[in-house]
């Protein structure tokens, strides 16, 4: 069955619409009905930014409405995808996910528990088909979409360190999946359906994650969101051939600075964050409140301007590897590369710099 245009845009419109509502609906129960749930306990020593003891629930309602997607793809007269190997293994590896984040927030699991986890996460997509092929060698591969897949979980969970802003940096990054896929005539792949209505789950929950937030995604949110946006970025960043490309520059390298540009924020704040705290001889895996968030606002920037300066950062490496895919050229590959050495000297040299405040453990 095939469907026109504007009966696709109808559809996904729709889809976005529902998702929207429904992630404020469920979020909006789970907030009123849930005084302790997903709350740790008051003399479990927290890391976060906010000093309130706030319920961490908004992962759940990430992964409902992932399903919710999930069988709205499968029963799509035009899906061809329901024995999909690539599909199923992205399921089980985002429930797995959810699963570990879940048991984490709820009982405070040893590490090592969870980067066990992350590695399943990262064995499961590979042997269903979602892995970096950039390189010829298939064991460079198989090992750098381990590392991809680990890395950027690791990372959306450090990022959740402060109200809206991993919320806003995860949905900037479904809106480019969305973007590139609907330019790319790929409107009603698993991808695009999949991003676009993980995309409404981010937009409902930002109502209540915003700053002044009511409750925090959890271990829950952020290691569903690594994991999916990590099999994501590998589909549409690291595997995508870019167009209108002549052969002078290698398609690993390319591709390499389309990742670079779409997980600009989360990569940078890891990686500031991991060479501040071995700089000075502490654990890179120890909570704290040393990152690039914290150290803007002892510079005086409100949260609120927090958010809304990483959405903008964002936004604007977004739209430039956006255009790289589409529209490469050598001149907005130079001038991605300057954006990214301007942002991340910004975020990581505000941190060297004498600040108002103390960064605290």
């Amino acid at each position: 069955m095939s469907f026109t245009g504007n009966t696709v845009q109808f559809l996904l419109t729709g889809l976005f619409v529902f998702c929207f509502v429904f992630s404020i609906l469920i979020n909006y129960i789970l907030l009123r009905f849930s005084e302790t749930l997903g709350v740790r306990s008051k003399q479990f020593t927290q890391h976060r930014w906010s000093p309130t003891v706030k319920p961490s629930l908004g992962g759940i309602s990430f992964y409902l409405v992932f399903l919710l997607t999930f069988i709205f793809l499968v029963l799509s007269p035009s899906n061809n995808s329901f024995t999909s190997l690539k599909l199923v293994g992205l399921l089980i590896a985002t429930s797995l996910a959810f699963m570990m984040g879940l048991a984490d927030d709820a009982f405070n699991t040893i590490p090592l528990l969870k980067f066990l986890a992350q590695l399943f996460c990262g064995i499961i997509l590979i042997f269903s088909g979602t892995g970096i092929n950039t390189f010829q060698n298939v064991f460079v591969n198989h090992a750098l979409t381990l590392i991809w897949v680990i890395g950027i979980m690791n990372s959306l969970n450090m990022l959740d360190n402060m109200d809206g802003i991993t919320t806003i940096i995860a949905a900037v990054i479904c809106c480019f999946m969305v973007a590139i896929n609907i330019s790319l005539r790929n409107t009603t792949s698993p991808l695009c359906i999949l991003s676009l209505g993980v995309l409404g789950a981010l937009c409902g929950f930002l109502i209540f994650n915003f700053h002044p937030s009511r409750m925090f995604m959890g271990d829950t949110g952020s290691q569903f969101l690594g994991l999916f946006l990590a099999a994501a970025g590998i589909e549409v960043c690291w595997n995508n051939p870019i167009h209108n490309a002549g052969g002078t520059v290698p398609l690993y390298l390319i591709n390499s600075i389309v990742v670079t540009l779409v997980f600009l924020i989360t990569l940078t704040d890891t990686i500031t964050v991991v060479i501040n705290r071995m700089r000075i001889g502490k654990s890179p895996f120890v909570g704290g409140k040393d990152h690039t968030t914290h150290h803007l606002f002892f510079k005086g920037i409100t949260e609120k301007r927090i958010a809304i300066l990483y959405c903008a950062l964002a936004s604007i490496a977004a739209c430039l590897a956006y255009q790289l895919i589409l529209n490469f050229s050598d001149i907005l590959l130079y001038l991605s590369i300057f954006y990214i050495l301007i942002v991340f000297l910004f975020l990581y040299l505000n941190t060297i710099f004498k600040k108002r405040g103390k960064t605290s453990k």
